[in-house]
């Protein structure tokens, strides 16, 4: 039946099966190589017995051989269920658990861990083993609206709940997103940067194969490689965290660097500085603000190129699909810049989480996604997110936003990256303590100063930590802050206040 992604992947290898779909580590896999090899992976996997429905693990580095897996699975109804390759035996155990996969996948280095937490484990080299050999056909009709992965979100704020797509939700995403994302329809270059494990990796993968496009994978970022194959591929497209792009532009090499290829870059996960936006714009590149979950698909909304430097805080007013709303704790919507809860409705986001009813009935309500983000509207329908619900801080009373004081600390000179996590407070019950990275120590004292002059006294840090290492991050690249609050949960007992 139509509006599959098996429909899509069909027909870009009859209309154009000799163009590249995927590239990682130079070497080309073509769309017809990729429908063949899928279709010999799924009549092998209903060999082993897997029927629709059945959960499909995977626990590998990104290859080739995984999507076509990915690709197989889904086209005899399986559902994928991606394994993080840094997971502990216990965190694969305790995912398994629920997603109960029939069969794994797993790449060399991962198939002592995964058969220690109980899995039946495969090595994905018996998937390599069929890239080539004869066109085989398969048989098995598949449901638009069975479910095709269960993705595990980030868990930058908490324990990862699995995120349920269907083929019809994916593939709206993609009408959504080809409509209005210039530079990413058929013929488009995208660089992707993250794990197929990974909400972004995996949704980058389905979304530009449904739309015909050529993905490069790069195994991991090394700012030099990345920046020669933007400028020798001729990319058109490329979306990352801020810490990527100011580890490009911080190259000796880019001020040289032809960057004209660029049709569409986006960057979330944390605010863009003006500094940045106009390092890029000076070679010509718009670095658009996104913001998303992996609940609504990816991104919900992307701000308007015309208004990207304009103001830069701000992420949109949603999709030609996606309809926002920022509202209070009752429901009712929050007047202009008036902070509340953001919602979102579109076709491409989630059915529901994996087996968990509660959470499901938490999120999805009356048809909108309730995001546990807070954010605010202009007058002109403008999104400004201001921090997750669960990052704020109340010191004696008063909301204070996580994310805002991180914005503050890091536009301070020698600082690359911080995190502000709430830390227990006699007189106030919590006060912010803030934990940065940069290659030296910075004088605290100028710090408070410089958060005093930005920020109202309340909101200013009591606790600053330096930290030599780079701070903890996820498979995405976003900080892990759940790992920055265990390792410094106990630090203020030892610590002097600076204020």
């Amino acid at each position: 039946m139509a509006q599959t992604l098996s429909d899509a992947l069909s027909w870009w290898a009859r209309m154009q099966p000799d163009a590249a779909a995927v590239i990682l580590n130079g070497e080309k896999l073509t769309y017809g190589h990729l429908k063949a090899w899928s279709d010999r992976v799924a009549n092998d996997l209903v060999s082993r017995g897997i029927k629709p429905g059945d959960r499909v693990g995977i626990c590998a580095l990104n290859s080739h051989a995984y999507c076509a897996l990915i690709m197989g699975a889904i086209r005899i109804g399986a559902i994928v269920s991606p394994i993080n390759f840094r997971f502990t035996v216990r965190e694969i155990a305790d995912l398994t658990s629920t997603t109960e996969p029939k069969i794994v996948f797993a790449g060399q280095d991962f198939i002592k861990s995964t058969k220690a937490a109980g899995l039946d484990v495969c090595p994905i080299s018996e998937i390599e083993a069929l890239s080539a050999g004869q066109t085989v056909s398969v048989s098995h009709d598949i449901d638009p609206d069975a479910p095709v992965v269960i993705i595990a979100t980030s868990g930058s704020t908490a324990k990862p709940k699995g995120v349920v797509f269907t083929h019809r939700t994916m593939t709206s995403y993609v009408g959504n997103w080809a409509t209005e994302g210039p530079g990413s329809s058929v013929g488009a270059k995208i660089l992707s940067l993250a794990p197929l494990n990974t909400s972004a990796g995996f949704v980058q993968l389905i979304h530009y194969l449904v739309q015909g496009c050529t993905i490069y994978m790069q195994p991991t970022f090394v700012p030099s490689e990345v920046l020669k194959l933007i400028v020798e591929e001729r990319l058109t497209c490329f979306g990352a965290v801020p810490v990527f792009f100011e580890a490009i532009a911080a190259l000796p090499e880019f001020a040289d660097a032809d960057l004209s290829s660029l049709k569409l870059v986006t960057c979330g996960g944390a605010r863009v500085s003006r500094r940045l936006l106009k390092t890029y714009k000076d070679k010509g590149v718009t670095i658009r603000q996104i913001y998303g979950q992996t609940e609504v698909g990816g991104n919900a909304t992307m701000m308007p190129e015309h208004l990207a430097m304009e103001e830069p805080e701000k992420c949109g007013w949603g999709g030609i699909y996606i309809e926002l709303r920022v509202v209070r704790p009752d429901g009712s919507d929050c007047a202009p810049g008036e902070p509340g809860e953001i919602i979102m409705r579109s076709p491409g986001m989630m059915v529901g989480y994996w087996r968990n009813e509660a959470e499901t009935a938490k999120a999805l309500r009356d048809g909108w996604l309730y995001s546990g983000d807070i954010g605010s509207l202009d007058e002109r329908g403008l999104l400004t997110y201001i921090d997750r619900m669960k990052d704020l801080i109340i010191s004696g009373g008063l909301n204070i936003s996580a994310a805002e004081v991180e914005a503050v600390i890091s536009e301070y000179p020698g600082i690359s990256e911080v995190l502000v996590i709430a830390a227990p407070c006699d007189k106030f019950g919590e006060t912010p303590l803030a934990v940065y990275h940069g290659p030296q120590e910075v004088s605290v004292e100028d710090l408070i100063r410089h958060c005093n002059d930005n920020l109202s006294n309340f909101k200013v840090p009591r606790y600053v930590i330096y930290s030599p290492d780079p701070l903890p991050r996820l498979a995405t690249g976003k900080m892990s802050k759940p790992a920055v609050r265990e390792r410094y949960a106990d630090a203020h007992k030892s610590l002097q206040r600076v204020r």
